[in-house]
């Protein structure tokens, strides 16, 4: 979320301790309410401005920095993000209790002169196993809120954030089933196929988020990505569980498919049906089933994911999913 002169200066070559420009050390949070920290930023989100596409050579100092975190090394994740003026702080989740790491853009984290880029936030307490994608915020009216429970629920997480609406830096209006159909909530949900914006970062391969999501694909790490659909879309539907363009994850959807049954969450279970919004289309899921690396793409009507109580129900059923995932790597 920076504009591009900054871009610049980041990559300029520091030789000299005595030319270097003092810079305040990274903020610490000690205990901190995580869902607080994620809306807070999101709230900020405009569809209009917002969103610069990231160099290859940005996309992949950041792809470094958080390649270190997820190896344990705080400071050499720090030391790399800060040459794209990216921060990482540290906090402890009051309700959830776990340690985080805040990877976030250290410029500007919203505005219409922001980068858009997102945030990646990671589980402390334990060696990275599992990842919860957020690839429309706001657009997808309250996947921010459900992404925050997910990653509550089992160690190891990492949760990668897109850092705009998806309609961001004017692009076309995207919101919408696979089919290009428009969403008749109005809430910009859907998986898009019909026409993306920029900031669409569910269909742009040269995003920050999906770099992050490629680095944890290539490691093995299964992945659960959120969207939204109005329910009109799909009428008496309240999810659709798929495993996109791979069938890895298929016993993984099963589960997750079965758990939101149980807990009255009627699903459309692609992988074995015909179904709309089944994101064999999102470039996340692609890579995943090029690599052989388990993916789950999860759409939910907009009455689950506005009433808090059914959210709720969502997360731990994808809980029993990720707890899973926990176990073991890959």
């Amino acid at each position: 979320m920076i504009m591009a002169v900054v871009g610049y200066v980041a990559f300029r070559p520091n030789n000299s301790a005595k030319n270097a420009e003092p810079s305040a050390p990274p903020a610490v949070a000690q205990t901190t309410d995580l869902l607080d920290r994620v809306t807070r930023f999101t709230s900020a989100f405009g569809v209009r401005g917002g969103y610069r596409t990231p160099t290859r050579a940005e996309r992949d100092v950041l792809v470094e920095g958080v390649s270190a975190l997820f190896g344990g090394n705080l400071e050499q994740a720090r030391t790399r993000l800060a040459a794209v003026d990216y921060r990482v702080d540290t906090f402890t989740d009051g309700p959830g209790g776990r340690r985080y790491a805040e990877v976030a853009d250290a410029a500007s984290d919203s505005g219409p002169a922001a980068r858009g880029w997102g945030r990646v936030y990671v589980d402390l307490g334990a060696p990275v196993r599992w990842s919860v994608q957020v690839p429309h915020p706001i657009a997808d009216q309250d996947t921010e809120r459900l992404g925050v429970a997910v990653l509550r629920g089992s160690p190891g997480g990492v949760m990668v954030l897109a850092g705009a609406h998806r309609k961001a830096a004017g692009g076309p209006d995207g919101g919408g089933a696979e089919d290009g159909e428009g969403d008749a909530a109005g809430d910009g949900s859907g998986s898009g196929g019909g026409g993306t914006g920029e900031a669409d970062v569910a269909h742009r391969p040269d995003s920050v988020f999906h770099a992050v999501i490629a680095e944890l694909t290539r490691r093995g790490l299964p992945g659960i990505q959120l969207h939204g659909f109005a329910d009109s879309t799909v009428p008496g539907t309240g999810a659709v569980v798929s495993t996109g363009a791979g069938d890895a994850a298929t016993a993984d959807a099963a589960r997750l498919a079965a758990g939101l049954a149980a807990r009255g969450v009627r699903p459309c279970r692609a992988w074995s049906g015909s179904c709309r919004m089944s994101g064999r289309g999102n470039v996340q899921g692609r890579l995943a089933a090029e690599l052989g690396t388990r993916f789950l793409h999860l759409e939910l009507a907009r009455s689950v994911r506005a009433d808090p109580a059914r959210r709720d129900e969502t997360a731990r059923a994808v809980t029993e999913v990720t707890a899973g995932w926990a176990g073991a790597p890959g």
